[in-house]
């Protein structure tokens, strides 16, 4: 910053968000799993794949809403791949034309960017081909679909902090982070065991 000092954590948000940062007015609230979530995927990725066409290399429900049984923050996230995430001209005014609006770009992170859908509560997170990140947000999904005490640690952690205070949920996404790192991680492992 040019006054010297280090920005806060909100300024480091801001910085990286079209609009302002997402504030849960205190605590954050899961719902309880709605069999509805993954029709709501299925129609977006309709919509995304009539949008972007060959553009697309690769669509995929991730998040808590895709984990059968797992109560969740009641919104959609899309693992959105495409061939330079960084080349916004390729993919975003047709995703813009169909409703979805940019709101974070993250160029110091894999090039993620991050669009809100046009009538449903949906994230629709892009990566390039090839991103680490691809592997380590399926993994995570399918580690928890296929490991009930994994996916009830993960329970476990998301309602002890959705029971605090927070002033912006990507607050909570953050405190999240070891619990989500150790599932990963042991995903890793018993894949390259095998």
């Amino acid at each position: 910053m040019g006054d010297g000092r280090a920005p806060t954590y909100e300024e480091r948000l801001q910085a990286q968000t079209f609009g302002q940062p997402d504030r849960p007015n205190g605590r954050i609230e899961l719902a309880e799993p709605d069999p509805a979530w993954p029709q709501l995927y299925e129609r977006e990725a309709a919509r995304i794949r009539s949008l972007l066409g060959d553009e697309v290399l690769l669509l995929e429900h991730v998040g808590s809403t895709s984990v059968a049984g797992l109560p969740a923050k009641p919104v959609i996230d899309i693992l959105l791949i495409v061939p330079d995430s960084s080349d916004e001209a390729a993919y975003a005014p047709r995703l813009e034309a169909g409703g979805y609006v940019l709101r974070i770009r993250q160029t110091d992170w894999h090039q993620h960017r991050m669009f809100k859908g046009p009538d449903t509560n949906v994230q629709v997170h892009v990566f390039s081909h090839g991103s680490p990140e691809i592997e380590r947000m399926v993994g995570f999904r399918d580690r928890l679909r296929t490991h009930p005490e994994e996916r009830e640690l993960y329970l476990a952690t998301k309602r002890e902090l959705a029971a605090r205070d927070w002033e912006f949920v990507q607050q909570y996404a953050d405190a999240k982070s070891a619990v989500v790192e150790s599932i990963i991680a042991r995903a890793e492992a018993e894949r390259g065991a095998r």
